[in-house]
Formats: structure tokens, C-alpha cells, sequence
């Protein structure tokens, strides 16, 4: 350490930081948020953890902003941070991510329509069966709970989500890895 510190002070002629600076072996070290498994990248559990809360944020069921303007901040966040990750060989929590992003957003929708004729009636018109909305609406579990529902989920369907605005992760993790003109 005494020998690099020596160095980038006298030949590159940089200042070394003792609290951030150490020797490690790669599977040990972090850099700007990434993390080496043998050949292979990998974001840090910091750096995923800051991902969720900043996720739990933009969806944040006391957030009362219109649903348009949190996929919009949502769209730009996911954006941004699959362009800075989307390096990383990591894909198996890929899948989970967009699962877990789908489900808060239905929790959103199911906060802000509030009373539960409105939950009733919003899950009709998306093509859930009248039998099915009315004990879900009725239910007094919470907002988390209840987005995992068969009646929220087949009203509330991937692609109806899709079409309001989400974006899929796993969609923007193969566009990076997989460019359109070599698929």
C-alpha cells in the first residue's frame, strides 16, 4: 500500500484518502457502486439498497401526485439507473425487481382510489368479475396486501400497466445487453 500511496503522491501527483483507500482481493472491493464475482460485475447490496429506497420513494402510497407524473419519475429514475447498472452480468433479481415494481404500483392505484364502490368500480372496467372486486374491495387488509390479489391482478394486468406507463426493468436490461440489431 506504502508503495501505490507513494507513487500516484510523487509521479501522478494526487492526493490519497486513508478512510476510502485499501488493498483487496476483487471480490472484496466496491467501486462506484459495483462489486467483481470472479469475471463477472455485479452492483453492491449498498447500491441495490439505495435502488429500493429510492424505488419505495417514487411509489410511496401517501405521495398523492397524479399517476402520469410518478411514471414519469419512475420511467426517469428506472432509466437512469439500469444505463449505470445495466453493465453488470447480474439478471437473476431482474425478473424480481419487475415483479416487486409492478406490485408496489398496484398498491398505488388501490391507495388512491380510497373508497371501496370506487375500488369496486375501477376494477369492473379494467375486467375483473363483480363477484370477485366486491370481497377484495370490502377486505381490511392493506393497500400491500391486496396488490397481490387475483382480482387486483387480473384487472390491474402487466400489460395494462404497461400501457398507463411502467416501464419493465427486464425490458430495458435486454435492450442494453442485447442491442435491437444484433437480436
Amino acid at each position: 500500500m506504502r508503495s501505490v500511496q507513494r507513487f500516484l503522491k510523487r509521479t501522478l501527483k494526487l492526493r490519497v484518502n486513508q478512510e476510502k483507500s485499501r488493498v483487496a482481493p476483487t471480490d472484496q472491493a466496491t467501486f462506484l457502486g459495483f462489486t467483481f464475482r470472479g469475471v463477472s460485475i455485479r452492483w453492491t447490496d449498498k447500491a441495490f439498497r439505495e435502488f429500493k429506497r429510492r424505488v419505495k420513494e417514487l411509489t410511496c402510497r401517501s405521495w398523492f401526485v397524479s399517476m402520469d407524473y410518478r411514471f414519469q419519475k419512475l420511467a426517469q429514475y428506472l432509466r437512469g439507473w439500469v444505463n449505470y447498472f445495466g453493465i453488470a452480468d447480474y439478471y437473476r433479481p431482474i425478473p424480481e425487481i419487475d415483479h416487486w415494481i409492478r406490485r408496489r404500483v398496484r398498491m398505488c392505484y388501490w391507495k388512491q382510489w380510497r373508497r371501496p364502490r370506487t375500488k369496486v368500480r375501477e376494477l369492473f372496467r379494467l375486467g375483473t368479475s363483480l363477484s370477485a372486486s366486491i370481497p377484495v374491495a370490502m377486505s381490511r387488509k392493506g393497500p400491500w396486501h391486496l396488490a397481490r390479489t387475483l382480482a387486483t391482478q387480473t384487472g390491474m394486468t402487466n400489460k395494462w400497466l404497461k400501457a398507463q406507463g411502467l416501464l419493465a426493468v427486464k425490458e430495458l436490461w435486454v435492450n442494453i445487453h442485447y442491442p435491437a440489431p444484433a437480436r
